[in-house]
């Protein structure tokens, strides 16, 4: 049959090349449909609990989507009558931004203060270039001391000011409303910069951090790709020293790529930023049958065969094989459809449509391919690389009881170090500290307030219960205790503005500052301030709309995903404890990352086991022996336990991209063994004994394994140069996972077989 198949491609090899050319063309013009989600809510199931309060937050108060604008005066000097009339004028002009809702900036706070009977309330600083010293500091008293700016919006020396602008993006305007109100604001600032070079400015928020991920996946493709190609040709134009057979290769990358993406666009589908990463993964993964093909192709034209049969010959010897790695490689991949995190799942089908066109294109097209054009080889060249392949057989045959015992110990010794790995998400260190977002978010962690936040949402069961003064005092209580945690840089509490409201109507006295003590002196309170505001200044962020609940945001330093749980439910803990009346709610971005990572190591731990399974299960099909296809499975384990204990003993964190890591490479690292098994047993059904069969397998897979495993490495070890953490991260340690892969085929499989074929027929 395969010389039937082979004969064929021979003979219309022409018609097969342009008509796969044309259909992969075809399928590439879809690529220019492909657009890439801007909302971090992607990463999030519709059944995510996180995600769900998160919402409910949201559409319970003003959306906390935000631009924050961060002021940085050369002189450290906030309050001059420069620097605040600059505040000013971009606190106006921040009104225009598209989608804004709200803008609060140091100027335009609502301070409130009593003049007789009268309560006052008007920003905190109007006409800044007009102020006299003595007002620009009683301004800057009153602004350093107050609860809402402190650490928010005014830093305590008064070195560095921000405007924060509340983005409210239009659902049916999602896919260009945060790429609109982005690009508006750096406009606004770069014209800024140079109307106030004596201003530095710093862009962070949500919306930024939202805008941050398309930005670096789109960095990731337009640099890595070309790099990880170009790394792939010059290892692949090195190790096979053959034109022909690089071209080959080359256009079956091209062509895998360009047709997935493309019927992505054909299809529809919006893009996530983990999945930008899937053209680099196909790249590096679809030139493994290609490797497989070549190499034996290349072996039998070095042993006198014309092109033809050694084609036959290379197919004869790989196609099962090649499908069988096709077969299992999918199925790792389509694991990762029981991540809790969409995008992840995204990346597993579009990485398993791209492996599966590459082996497609690899069993008609390559063939055909290698057959019309010239090959060129070189025979001391490979002679050399037959005799290493040689010599190190017969080294694994000599050392085969300490090389399997060395193994053991290894692989007891890492195992271990695997608890050393703790889950850790902190979406901001997704980014380099190169990034823009990063190094403004980083600027302004240092010198104003945090980028990590949770919002607290106090329930006190009816109608105007804010007005309480039970409920307020509990409230207080918990606003208290909140900013008495270590973790806590700035809480945002609707108290603070009672506790100034009740002052103001004492006449200013410092001793009135504190709660009201009846609910209708609160009410009244209450409903004189709100009557005062300014449009798009009201307390909708704060109170919802029955006043039944108020929310407190609690600003937080930088935490592990461990600690930000372990903080939010010890403020569970304190409500139930200390006001058991009151309903609280918890939701933030943050929150919601540092919940997700656990949720996905634990549904990726089963989704990696019933990969495992089918996998297994195809290799004991294929090979026709149980026996056979569950020993396959110790060396597809071995490095993926192995990594991870690596990856304890250098880094330790384990961010989302890293609980992936097992099933995505559970279905690649089967490659080498697959080849190295169907080798293996080949040759022992032919009756050869097993040290024989062990020569064998180097001899006629050795080579293209380690080839293989050297470019998937080069690839990966590319991608861990990512801007982007969770692409970085990924790249990096499937990189370690493929170069231990390799280690356990070439010094433990063999011995592994030896020991127990030798137990078989004891």
């Amino acid at each position: 049959m395969i010389e039937r198949y082979t004969h064929a491609l021979m003979r219309y090899r022409w018609l097969v090349i342009i008509g796969l050319l044309l259909i992969a063309v075809l399928g590439a013009a879809g690529v220019k449909r492909l657009s890439m989600t801007t909302d971090f809510r992607v990463f999030f199931s519709g059944a995510n609990p996180q995600l769900a309060a998160f919402d409910k937050m949201q559409n319970t108060y003003t959306k906390n989507d935000n631009v924050l604008i961060v002021i940085a005066p050369k002189d450290k000097q906030v309050f001059t009558a420069p620097t605040l009339a600059a505040v000013e004028d971009l606190t106006r002009r921040a009104w225009k931004i598209p989608h804004s809702i709200r803008v609060d900036s140091l100027t335009n706070f609502q301070h409130t203060h009593a003049e007789g009977d009268d309560l006052i309330v008007q920003d905190l600083v109007e006409d800044a270039l007009r102020k006299t010293p003595d007002a620009l500091a009683a301004a800057r008293a009153i602004a350093v001391t107050e609860p809402l700016l402190v650490k928010r919006l005014i830093s305590p020396s008064g070195d560095v000011t921000a405007i924060n602008v509340t983005i409210h993006v239009p659902d049916a305007e999602l896919k260009h409303g945060t790429q609109d109100a982005v690009k508006a604001v750096r406009d606004m600032i770069d014209q800024a910069r140079v109307q106030y070079p004596a201003l530095d400015f710093h862009l962070t928020g949500n919306v930024m951090m939202n805008n941050a991920f398309p930005e670096a996946s789109k960095n990731d493709i337009k640099t890595l790709i070309p790099v990880v190609l170009g790394v792939i040709l010059l290892a692949l134009g090195f190790l096979l020293r053959d034109l022909t057979g690089v071209a080959g290769t080359f256009l079956i990358i091209v062509m895998s790529i360009m047709a997935t993406m493309g019927l992505m666009g054909w299809i529809g589908i919006e893009l996530t930023p983990p999945a930008s990463s899937a053209p680099i993964i196909i790249l590096t993964l679809a030139i493994a049958d290609s490797v497989h093909i070549l190499a034996s192709y290349y072996y039998f034209m070095r042993k006198g065969q014309d092109k033809v049969s050694a084609m036959t010959a290379s197919l004869r010897a790989n196609a099962r094989p090649i499908a069988i790695t096709a077969i299992a490689t999918s199925i790792g991949l389509l694991g990762l459809n029981f991540s809790d995190s969409p995008p992840f799942n995204q990346l597993g089908n579009l990485v398993a449509v791209g492996v599966t066109l590459a082996w497609i294109f690899s069993m008609t097209f390559l063939p055909a391919f290698m057959l019309a054009l010239p090959t060129r080889i070189r025979p001391a060249a490979a002679g050399e690389t037959e005799m290493a392949m040689d010599r190190f057989a017969e080294f694994v045959l000599r050392n085969r009881r300490p090389l399997f015992w060395v193994n053991i110990a290894v692989l007891v010794a890492f195992a271990g170090l695997i608890t050393k790995n703790e889950i850790n998400d902190q979406f901001v260190e997704y980014f380099d500290p190169s990034t823009e977002f990063r190094a403004d978010t980083d600027f302004m962690t240092q010198h104003l307030t945090g980028i990590y936040s949770i919002d607290f949402s106090l329930d006190a069961g009816r109608d105007e219960g804010v007005s309480d003064p039970l409920f307020l005092g509990r409230a207080e209580a918990f606003a208290q205790w909140l900013r008495a945690q270590p973790e806590v840089v700035h809480v945002s509490s609707f108290t603070d503005i009672m506790k100034r409201l009740n002052k103001n109507l004492h006449e200013d006295r410092p001793d009135e500052y504190r709660l009201p003590d009846s609910r209708e002196l609160a009410a009244q309170y209450l409903l004189l301030y709100e009557m005062s505001l300014p449009f798009g200044l009201d307390l909708n962020n704060q109170l919802n709309v029955a006043r039944s609940s108020t929310k407190l945001s609690a600003t937080v330093r930088n935490l592990s995903s461990n600690e930000m749980i372990a903080f939010e439910q010890r403020a569970q803990g304190w409500v139930k404890q200390n006001a058991p009346q009151v309903t609280a709610t918890t939701a933030s971005p943050a929150l919601m990352f540092a919940y997700l990572g656990h949720r996905n190591l634990k549904s990726m731990m089963f989704g990696n086991a019933a990969s495992l399974i089918l996998v297994a299960l195809t290799i004991i099909i294929a090979f026709r022996s149980i026996r056979y296809g569950l020993i396959s499975m110790i060396p597809n384990l071995v490095p993926i336990i192995l990594a991870f204990g690596v990856w304890g003993l250098v880094s330790g964190q384990v961010g989302l991209g890293l609980t992936v890591v097992g099933s995505l490479t559970l279905g690649i690292v089967v490659d080498d063994t697959i080849h190295f098994m169907s080798k293996f047993i080949q040759a022992r059904r032919d009756g050869k004994p097993p040290e024989e069969a062990v020569r064998y397998v180097f001899a006629t897979a050795g080579t293209s394994m380690w080839v293989l495993s050297a470019v998937l490495v080069a690839g990966f070890l590319v991608l861990s140069f990512s801007t982007f953490r969770v692409n970085a991260d990924l790249g990096l340690l499937t990189a370690i996972t493929f170069t231990l892969a390799l280690a356990a085929d070439f010094l433990f499989l063999g011995p592994l077989l030896l020991k127990l074929e030798k137990k078989h027929h004891a």
